[in-house]
C-alpha cells in the first residue's frame, strides 16, 4: 500500500508518494500531466522517513546547496521506461540532452519519440531530472509540469535565475 504527504517547493506543493517498502515512488506537482488519481497515493502519512529525507534533499537542491539526490527510489514502469529514467539520472546538473541523444545512449537512435513518451511518464520529477531533456534544435519541448516550470528549473540549474 502506498502512502503520501505533501511538501512545499518554489512551484507550490509537491505530492510525495512512498511504496510499502518505504521507497519514494512518486513526486508530483499540482496540475501535472499524467498525475495519477489521488486515490492511488494511499493514505496521508507524514511520519515516513523517506518523506523527511526527500523534503530535506529537495530543500537543499532549491537552496542551491546540492546538485543531486540520494533518496531510495522505486520507479514503476515498463523496462523501456525504466531504462529511459535511468538515463535521465546520468544527465549532469545544469546540462541538457536531446531526446535523440538519449535514444542513441540506449542503443536505438530511432527511438526518440518513445524516449519522449517515457520521459513524460517519469513518476519522480525533479529527482529523476526529466526537465533536462530538450528538443533536437535546443528548444524546450513538453514537460509534465509545464514549460514555464521546465524553463525555471533549467535557468536555476544554470545559475541564471533564482527561486
Amino acid at each position: 500500500m502506498n502512502h503520501h504527504t505533501t511538501t512545499d517547493s518554489p512551484y507550490g506543493p509537491l505530492t510525495l508518494v512512498a511504496d510499502a517498502d518505504g521507497a519514494l515512488c512518486g513526486l508530483y506537482m499540482a496540475g501535472q500531466r499524467h498525475r495519477p488519481a489521488e486515490e492511488t497515493f494511499g493514505p496521508r502519512d507524514d511520519s515516513l522517513p523517506v518523506f523527511a529525507e526527500t523534503a530535506e534533499q529537495l530543500g537543499a537542491y532549491f537552496a542551491g546547496e546540492s546538485e543531486g539526490f540520494t533518496v531510495r527510489l522505486a520507479l514503476r514502469g515498463t523496462p523501456f521506461q525504466r531504462s529511459v529514467w535511468q538515463q535521465l539520472t546520468r544527465i549532469p546538473y545544469g546540462e541538457t540532452r536531446s531526446y535523440g541523444e538519449l535514444a542513441a545512449a540506449l542503443g536505438n537512435p530511432a527511438a526518440s519519440r518513445a524516449v519522449g513518451l517515457a520521459n513524460g511518464r517519469n513518476p519522480v520529477g525533479i529527482i529523476v531530472p526529466c526537465h533536462r531533456v530538450i528538443g533536437s534544435t535546443g528548444n524546450l519541448t513538453g514537460y509534465g509540469g509545464g514549460l514555464d516550470r521546465k524553463r525555471r528549473l533549467l535557468d536555476f540549474e544554470r545559475g541564471t535565475a533564482l527561486f
